[in-house]
């Protein structure tokens, strides 16, 4: 991976956290503006690795900086990140402008540049037009399309994504995939996506982190981490394909 001289956006030195019996172990640097999927099975660590960094969780130790501030010690909402989940967490009562509006203020206390924020961010995700429609109006694609506008309204530089797309058919995630991947590009963002899905790994991911037994024991080019001979764990993951 190619870093630019203002370092990684984000890196994680000897963390360590344990869950029931797992101790868990991470390791890895995370360039500016790259893309990375994050795989394997049930239980591996994948969502957790997610939590450490947005702070949902707390290392036993270790550091974690995201753009050199190491922020162990942050509470979520102070940490230059935002959480994308499978579970949307609209708002039922409110319109898909004020589910947008809640990413810049909590109240709702929106002047005109916010709320020209929030349309700009509709529009971004193909959704111009639906300011005023509640989230029951909505399709379960067209509700991710508002949870991620309110994302992008948070203007943080490191977006992590938790299988929001995970109820989807292939194609729409593919085009979910698509949209995250233009706007990361756009607006230089840098991306962490968790998929059970192999195949969306290969579609959308520059570099992809096989995590098993809460460690990432592969780590490199989509193309090459899927390339034969893979590791035993792998091979086991895929099928053996």
């Amino acid at each position: 991976m190619v870093e630019g001289q203002a370092g990684p956006m984000l890196e994680l030195a000897g963390v360590v956290f344990r869950y029931e019996d797992l101790v868990m172990r991470f390791d890895l640097r995370v360039a500016r503006g790259e893309c990375v999927a994050v795989i394997g099975p049930s239980g591996a660590g994948k969502s957790t690795l997610l939590a450490l960094i947005a702070g949902f969780e707390t290392p036993e130790s270790g550091r974690i900086l995201i753009a050199g501030e190491d922020v162990a010690g942050l509470p979520p909402a102070r940490r230059p990140v935002t959480s994308l989940f499978q579970e949307h967490n609209l708002f039922p009562h409110l319109s898909a402008a004020a589910n947008v509006g809640l990413g810049i203020d909590p109240g709702l206390r929106l002047d005109a540049d916010a709320r020209a924020r929030v349309s700009a961010a509709l529009d971004q995700v193909g959704l111009s037009g639906f300011e005023a429609r509640l989230p029951a109006q909505l399709s379960g694609g067209e509700r991710q399309r508002v949870a991620l506008a309110r994302s992008l309204v948070r203007n943080r530089p490191l977006l992590l994504l938790d299988e929001p797309f995970a109820a989807m058919g292939p194609a729409q995630r593919r085009e979910m995939l698509d949209l995250v991947n233009a706007l990361a590009r756009d607006l230089g963002f840098t991306l962490l996506f968790v998929s059970h899905q192999p195949e969306d790994a290969r579609h959308a991911a520059g570099r992809v982190l096989f995590v098993e037994a809460g460690e990432v024991l592969c780590d490199g080019p989509t193309a090459q981490v899927f390339t034969p001979p893979l590791p035993p764990p792998l091979a086991a993951y895929l099928g053996g394909g």
